[in-house]
């Protein structure tokens, strides 16, 4: 029996294989601080929880849900834009589409628009599955470098004019994860801009539009005017609330764009349960108080982190949104040997910044997802360790 030949181009989900490293080394006792995935270790709140109750009560939500989601859902969804971002005239019925989390909406967009042979422009650091659905989808990615002189922007200019007339989706993530930068509209302008120019899709992965901090509130590309003849946008409540295991978001835009995805979708899942996306509608309605309730906890984390770090010689600013910090290695040490150092001395698993492509080499990241002893914990095996940025 043989594997599909597309699997010999796609390396182990990086995520996966630090969850095996740490099971193993749990398995020997060895007291393990996982900093690795950005999973939220806080509860769902409790309205979300009794929404969800309610809705499984209901035998009305057994049943198969419409394949773009229940119109309740979509129409929240709008709704939502509206209040949080001032998008206003999104239609429910052909600009949004429900989705299984972002993951799944992100590769079968691959799939609804890359034919093989064509090129997608994909941010190096970035989320593995940009290549690996490209790769699915029979594609050529090419990467732009995100580098921190530019702020962790992607420098348009720089890609090649024969690149950029034969691209078919550009991909862009801010608030950013790996690196935890962000987008101003008027970074947005210039992305929607250029795929103007070029009659690309635009695909804004904004998952972390919520984790945000210090009165600080991250913009959405359909801000921009006229973006939605270009762009679609990608929307998780996995990170915001607290859902990770839920499973429930939404893509919201350009109305072709959003066919072409739903079209895929419907021979490939038979959407969200019912009672999730009933459940979902609390979400939507979390107050802004609650919800910066849930984000004081991760930025007592990040603060905990960058004074940490810094005490350890490390130059670093706290950043403005997202669950992660993105830290340089010190001198003499690739991101893996790095990693493995902190493994091996601290019992602290994180990944290496090359996971995330070959443009975050010299970099690692932490994930503020443990409780705040076990962050403050994570910084004394490293002193302890005499593990200094010098």
């Amino acid at each position: 029996m043989q594997l599909a030949q597309r699997l010999d181009k796609i390396p182990p989900y990086l995520f996966a294989e630090l969850n095996r490293k740490g099971n193993e080394l749990a398995a020997k006792g060895i007291d393990i601080i996982h900093m690795g995935v950005g999973d939220p270790d806080r509860p769902t709140p409790a309205s979300i929880l009794q929404a969800m109750h309610e809705a499984i009560d209901d035998p009305s939500t057994h049943n198969y849900p419409p394949y773009q989601g229940t119109q309740a859902f979509r129409e929240a969804a709008a709704a939502w834009m509206e209040r949080r971002f001032g998008v206003t005239g999104l239609n429910p019925n052909t600009e949004i589409v429900s989705s299984i989390g972002s993951k799944e909406a992100i590769h079968n967009t691959f799939l609804a628009f890359v034919d093989p042979g064509d090129l997608t422009v994909i941010p190096d650091p970035g989320y593995p599955v940009y290549r690996t659905s490209t790769i699915f989808a029979g594609g050529e990615p090419h990467t732009v470098p995100l580098l921190p002189e530019n702020g962790f922007l992607p420098d348009l200019d720089a890609i090649p004019e024969q690149v950029a007339t034969k691209a078919k989706l550009l991909w862009v993530n801010y608030p950013n994860n790996p690196t935890g930068a962000v987008a101003t509209l008027e970074d947005f302008e210039k992305m929607v801009a250029f795929c103007r120019k070029y009659d690309i899709m635009l695909c804004h992965d904004n998952a972390y539009s919520e984790m945000a901090y210090d009165g600080y509130k991250p913009p959405s590309a359909l801000q921009v005017p006229g973006a939605k003849d270009v762009a679609i946008e990608f929307h998780s409540l996995s990170k915001s609330y607290n859902m990770t295991g839920w499973r429930i978001g939404f893509v919201a835009g350009n109305a072709i764009g959003i066919k072409g995805l739903g079209q895929v979708k419907t021979n490939v899942d038979s959407g969200a349960f019912k009672a999730i996306q009933q459940a979902a509608l609390a979400a939507f309605n979390t107050s802004p108080e609650d919800l910066q309730g849930l984000m004081s906890v991760y930025q007592k984390r990040r603060d905990i982190t960058v004074e940490g770090l810094q005490s350890l010689g490390w130059k670093i600013q706290p950043p403005k949104a997202t669950l992660y910090v993105w830290v340089p290695v010190p001198k003499g040490y690739t991101s893996t040997e790095f990693v493995t150092l902190l493994l091996d001395k601290c019992g602290i698993i994180v990944p290496p910044g090359n996971g995330y492509g070959a443009g975050g080499e010299g970099f690692f990241r932490i994930a503020l997802t443990v409780p705040d002893e076990r962050m403050r914990e994570g910084i004394q095996r490293m002193k302890d360790a005499g593990i200094r940025y010098a």
